[in-house]
C-alpha cells in the first residue's frame, strides 16, 4: 500500500479569511487596527418568524462600496482591496471597479497607504501591489489584464505563515517605515 502525504494547510481558507485572521492578530497584539469594511446595504423588508430569528426579505445596496479594508498602522491610514484569482495566472482589470481604483488613488494622493492584495490560487502565491504600480499598468498598457510576471517583478510576495497568517504589514514596513527609522537613527547619531 502506498501512502501519500496530504496537505490540509489551506483547506477552507480563502484570502479574505486569511486577511481577517491576520487583522485579528494585529489587533490582539496591538500592532495595527485594520477592519473589513461592511457593504452599505439598506434593509427594506424584514419578516419576523419568531423573536430570535428575523429574516431579511428585501434589501438593496445604498451606494457603491469603496474597498475591502481600512485602518491605521504606525500613525498612517491604510486602505486596500483584496482579490482572489482562482483559475488563471492573470489579474483581469475588470475585477477591480473603476470607483475602487479612484478611491485607492485618492488615498495615495492624500498621504495614505493604499494597495491591492492578489492571491493566485493556481500556484498559491499572494502579492501586494502598490497603487502606483497598479495605476502605471492601467495608464500605460493596452492590455485588459495584468500578467502574473508583472506582480512577480513589481509586486511584493506575502508568504503564508502560521501566526500571523498573511503578514502584509512586513511589506508595508519595508516600503514605508524602514526609511523613516533609518532617518531617525541618522539624526540621533548626528546629534551625538
Amino acid at each position: 500500500m502506498v501512502y501519500r502525504a496530504v496537505s490540509h494547510s489551506n483547506r477552507g481558507m480563502g484570502l479574505e479569511s486569511d486577511i481577517n485572521t491576520t487583522n485579528d492578530y494585529y489587533l490582539d497584539k496591538d500592532i495595527a487596527v485594520i477592519y473589513k469594511k461592511p457593504t452599505p446595504v439598506k434593509v427594506t423588508k424584514v419578516e419576523y418568524n419568531c423573536i430570535k430569528s428575523p429574516t431579511i426579505k428585501e434589501s438593496f445596496y445604498e451606494k457603491q462600496s469603496t474597498t475591502d479594508y481600512n485602518g491605521i498602522y504606525k500613525g498612517k491610514y491604510i486602505d486596500f482591496e483584496a482579490k482572489e484569482i482562482k483559475k488563471e495566472l492573470i489579474f483581469p482589470i475588470k475585477n477591480i471597479h473603476e470607483h475602487q481604483i479612484k478611491h485607492l488613488e485618492k488615498i495615495y494622493k492624500h498621504g495614505g497607504i493604499s494597495f491591492i492584495i492578489v492571491r493566485f490560487c493556481i500556484n498559491n502565491s499572494t502579492y501586494l501591489l502598490e497603487t502606483t504600480k497598479l495605476l502605471d499598468f492601467i495608464n500605460n498598457e493596452s492590455r485588459k489584464s495584468i500578467p502574473f510576471e508583472y506582480f512577480k517583478k513589481l509586486g511584493y510576495i506575502i508568504k503564508d505563515a502560521y501566526c500571523p497568517r498573511l503578514d502584509y504589514l512586513k511589506v508595508i514596513d519595508k516600503l514605508y517605515f524602514n526609511k523613516e527609522e533609518k532617518w531617525k537613527t541618522l539624526n540621533l547619531n548626528l546629534k551625538n
